[in-house]
């Protein structure tokens, strides 16, 4: 424990000294504002390090629970211990926040780690490579940086653990390669998120707060809405609220805005800009290749059928469908992949009880966007193809520690009727079993 939180604590001290650092490489990968990048990548990082020093004794001790009849004067207890060397995969996106948090996991629960942060975000991922080697010796966590076949090299080593954040598509293809080896696994991938407006609604604190969830980091977050349901008759009044939003945010010329980040590259850019040819533009809609620059856009007259509907958005661009009955809301969410994330905007609390118990996704926010993921009591993860596991706070210990049961048992009294030989003890066992399973 004591050589656990000592590496926490250096980490942690480590950490802040290179903040001015990690803020300026993101700016650099991302456009990202220093704001933005504090509460994201150091806020929350630091944030994850202190709760894991604070609970991490409590969190490891072996927890007793109740022992059967059957095992008289036993103790039962269950040991949580690390599973060995594990293999963190990070992302683009939040590079710093997905890459440390696993590993404050990882180090909280025991284990030795090998990193690879990811090469989209090139001056990130070699400031981590830098942080990781100040404070950690190499045989306790090594990173290791390269593109695709690095990460492949890596995934045809042996882990006992391996943590993925990224796309459905890698994550079957990284599932795949711990299955030749049996290791389980954490993946955190992402999906189409849903956004529904209720009809009992404050449509201008929904818009704000929709409007922050979705453009910042210029969309470019696993649990940004991907689109909207909105209720018949109140779509006009939401894009109005939504481009006064965008307008009270980044101004009436966002690329001037030194709040509004850029696209990570040119393939991105040029995947996103294709997805603005179907529907009508009713917000934003500008682009510059040359700045990596997507306005903040909002686009109705869209169908389930067209391209931008088809696949996860990941980016500054935010579709509204309009719908009639909240049921069919419901139905056409649970017949499509489960999300990562789910939004609702209502203060009809029967409605908000149904949204929670009729759908199925990784987390639900309630009047609220991205919240959820900031609280550290609240598991994060995924389910279905918005990915399997979870991590934050005490779920990230959870995450890498495997639970070991243990039975230790007194020498007295010894009750041989267990024993062979049986002869006619069928009936004495069953009515001792009747009697022990109603304690």
């Amino acid at each position: 424990m004591d050589f656990r939180v000592e590496k926490l604590k250096k980490l942690k001290e480590v950490y802040l000294k290179r903040e001015k650092d990690i803020i300026e490489v993101l700016k650099k990968d991302l456009g990202r504002s220093p704001v933005e990048s504090y509460m994201a990548e150091i806020g929350a990082v630091v944030e994850e390090i202190n709760y894991a020093i604070k609970n991490l004794r409590s969190w490891a001790k072996p927890q007793k629970v109740k022992t059967p009849l059957m095992s008289f004067r036993g103790n039962s207890y269950i040991y949580l211990e690390p599973y060995g060397v594990s293999l963190i995969l990070g992302t683009w996106n939040y590079p710093f926040s997905v890459t440390f948090c696993p590993l404050i996991g990882s180090i909280a629960a025991g284990n030795c780690s090998v990193v690879k942060p990811s090469e989209v975000s090139k001056n990130s991922s070699k400031l981590i490579a830098e942080i990781i080697k100040e404070v950690f010796d190499e045989e306790y966590v090594a990173v290791v940086e390269g593109g695709p076949e690095t990460a492949q090299a890596l995934l045809d080593e042996k882990f006992d653990y391996i943590f993925h954040t990224g796309s459905v598509a890698v994550g079957k293809i990284i599932m795949q390669a711990a299955s030749r080896n049996l290791t389980p696994l954490t993946l955190e991938l992402g999906g189409k998120n849903p956004c529904i407006i209720g009809k009992q609604v404050d449509m201008e604190t929904a818009a704000r707060r929709i409007a922050w969830g979705k453009y910042v980091n210029a969309g470019q977050t696993c649990i940004a809405p991907d689109h909207i349901f909105v209720p018949r008759g109140m779509k006009e009044d939401l894009i109005s609220k939504l481009k006064r939003c965008l307008e009270e945010f980044y101004g009436s010329d966002p690329i001037s805005s030194p709040d509004y980040a850029r696209i990570v590259n040119e393939a991105h850019f040029e995947r996103l800009s294709k997805l603005l040819g179907k529907g009508k533009i009713v917000v934003g809609g500008q682009t510059d290749k040359e700045k990596l620059y997507i306005a903040p856009t909002v686009i109705k007259g869209v169908s389930w059928e067209d391209p931008i509907m088809q696949e996860e958005i990941f980016g500054p661009i935010l579709p509204i469908i309009e719908y009639d009955d909240l049921s069919d809301v419901i139905l056409g969410i649970n017949s499509r992949p489960k999300p990562l994330a789910l939004y609702f905007f209502s203060k009809d609390k029967e409605a908000q009880e149904r949204i929670v118990s009729q759908t199925s996704s990784g987390g639900v926010c309630i009047n609220a966007t991205l919240f959820h993921n900031l609280n550290r009591n609240l598991p994060f993860g995924g389910v279905g193809e918005s990915g399997m596991g979870s991590y934050h706070g005490r779920a990230s210990f959870d995450a890498f520690s495997y639970k070991k049961s243990v039975l230790n048992k007194s020498f007295r009294p010894e009750i041989k009727m267990v024993y062979p030989p049986y002869g006619n003890k069928l009936g004495l066992i069953r009515n001792i079993w009747g009697i022990i399973s109603n304690f």
